[in-house]
């Protein structure tokens, strides 16, 4: 993985319905777009928001399967496979350029539907090899930026590292019927987010989302 690569860049991408993996829609449309530009990375490692557990973890195995965690979705989405190869040398990668964290190399979980739903649309051939790294749950924010910084020299390495989830998410009071008219605090949170992200003020961003009074409503668990 130390060979002269292509800087690849790091992305946040808003996944959505898992559905966006069978649609044509302007999400998945720039997604295909994205893919057609980022050209091919070496691997691809993926921070999903539904894989969200009590340690730090890694995928391990050569042959991860596609994991469907989801219910009330067609047969055709459930019947969906993303047969990307994983990457044992990149677990291993990730696990040093995270000492002395403890970070357990899986063999079991595979590729949820944060990471295929859009991979489908960014690398359709699957032919990219994707390692996923668990969400500490028990950690907070400055733990996971810290985790970030430290593994961003793979992209000098040409990984492509993506984060796959949604800045808002809260499917408990989600409008069905429009939605094209956000809650105000969903705005206010989004809004909330770009500002700091814009102006590169990581660390306030950080520290103080759990205080803004949006951020409750905009995302009662962390995971997304």
């Amino acid at each position: 993985m130390t060979e002269t690569a292509t800087r690849m860049p790091a992305l946040f991408i808003g996944h959505g319905s898992p559905m966006n993996t069978l649609e044509s829609n302007r999400y998945t449309q720039v997604w295909q777009r994205m893919g057609q530009n980022l050209g091919k990375p070496k691997a691809i490692l993926v921070i999903s928001a539904h894989w969200y557990i009590r340690e730090t973890a890694v995928t391990a195995m050569a042959v991860p399967k596609t994991v469907h965690d989801f219910r009330g979705f067609p047969a055709e989405l459930s019947a969906f496979d993303y047969p990307a190869p994983g990457s044992p040398a990149l677990a291993e990668r990730v696990k040093k350029a995270l000492e002395p964290l403890n970070v357990r190399l899986d063999q079991d979980w595979g590729l949820d539907h944060g990471t295929w739903s859009v991979l489908a649309h960014l690398f359709p051939a699957a032919d990219v090899p994707v390692v996923q790294l668990a969400i500490d749950s028990t950690q907070p924010p400055a733990f996971h930026y810290d985790v970030g910084r430290r593994l961003a020299a793979l992209r000098e390495e040409g990984v492509l590292i993506m984060g796959s989830g949604n800045v808002v998410h809260n499917l408990r009071t989600m409008k069905r019927d429009d939605a094209r008219t956000p809650y105000d605090w969903a705005e206010r949170f989004n809004q909330h987010v770009r500002s700091h992200l814009l102006e590169r003020d990581h660390l306030s961003l950080i520290h103080d989302y759990q205080l803004c009074e949006s951020s409750r409503e905009s995302v009662p668990p962390h995971d997304h």
